[in-house]
């Protein structure tokens, strides 16, 4: 007998991703970007220039604007980066205690990805298919896909 998967219709087209080459839609997703990404680095205990970092490179007027107004319309690759940051946040947090969740990021780590060194060297360094190692990582953990 075969047995039939039930899957709950959420109103989500998973096979549509948002076009990130809109302006309108980064302009709808970029508040809530923002908010997260500066809560993230809070969080994670970052240095504003760590964190500068993980978003490309921005300027600091344009950091500390985002920062002191919460609002602004990111580009393709800043909300790219927002959501692995938020991919790798939120791994992090299933897969540990929120407390080591948070401090993962800037402990010293002995995966051979790391070498011996902290995961956000390897973010930093690595940019954006860094990030996408690193959520691959911890999907993988978590017994994700």
């Amino acid at each position: 007998m075969a047995t039939q998967t039930i899957r709950r219709d959420l109103g989500l087209n998973l096979r549509k991703l948002p076009d990130l080459t809109d302006s309108a839609t980064r302009k709808r997703l970029s508040p809530a970007a923002i908010e997260a990404v500066l809560t993230i680095s809070e969080k994670w205990g970052l240095k504003s220039e760590d964190a500068m970092l993980l978003l490309g490179g921005i300027s600091n007027g344009r950091y500390y604007g985002l920062k002191k107004n919460r609002k602004g319309v990111l580009t393709q690759d800043e909300l790219t980066r927002v959501s692995l940051l938020i991919g790798i946040f939120k791994a992090l947090n299933i897969l540990f205690s929120e407390k080591l969740a948070n401090q993962w990021i800037s402990r010293p780590n002995s995966n051979p990805m790391f070498k011996n060194q902290p995961p956000l060297v390897f973010l930093i360094q690595g940019g954006m298919p860094g990030m996408l190692a690193v959520r691959r990582l911890l999907d993988s953990r978590r017994g994700g896909r």
